[in-house]
């Protein structure tokens, strides 16, 4: 890298994750049943380095946030922020059920059933 492309990166360094983010992280490992105990035992974290992941107070390193999402049976991806808004509704609708928008495409066993057909049968 040239020394002028050097000079004009700005070092950013993350105070900690983001609130929503944490509050995933928790929400999942809730949603397990585990306590801090048992999410740090899966991944070979003590439960003090959880609790100060998830209340803010570091920032774990990547490897290990990826190590805790899979976990949970979460999974981080890069997204395109023009598409953000699209892939926070697909998310809301999959965790309310019963909310008014509806996927575009069923999944598994909802295509066949009776109830969930838009066309009628010959």
């Amino acid at each position: 890298m040239s020394s002028d492309i050097i000079k004009r990166i700005k070092h950013f360094r993350v105070k900690g994750l983001p609130v929503s983010f944490r509050e995933e992280i928790k929400n999942a490992r809730m949603k397990r049943g585990w306590g801090q105990r048992e999410l740090g035992a899966q991944t070979g974290l003590p439960q003090p380095h959880i609790s100060a992941i998830e209340s803010g107070g570091i920032v774990p390193r990547f490897d290990t946030l990826l190590e805790i999402v899979r976990m949970l049976e979460l999974d981080l991806m890069i997204v395109p922020r023009s598409l953000v808004p699209a892939v926070q509704s697909l998310i809301r609708v999959q965790q309310e059920p019963d909310a008014v928008e509806k996927p575009l495409y069923a999944t598994g066993d909802e295509e066949l059933a009776p109830g969930n057909r838009d066309h009628d049968e010959f």
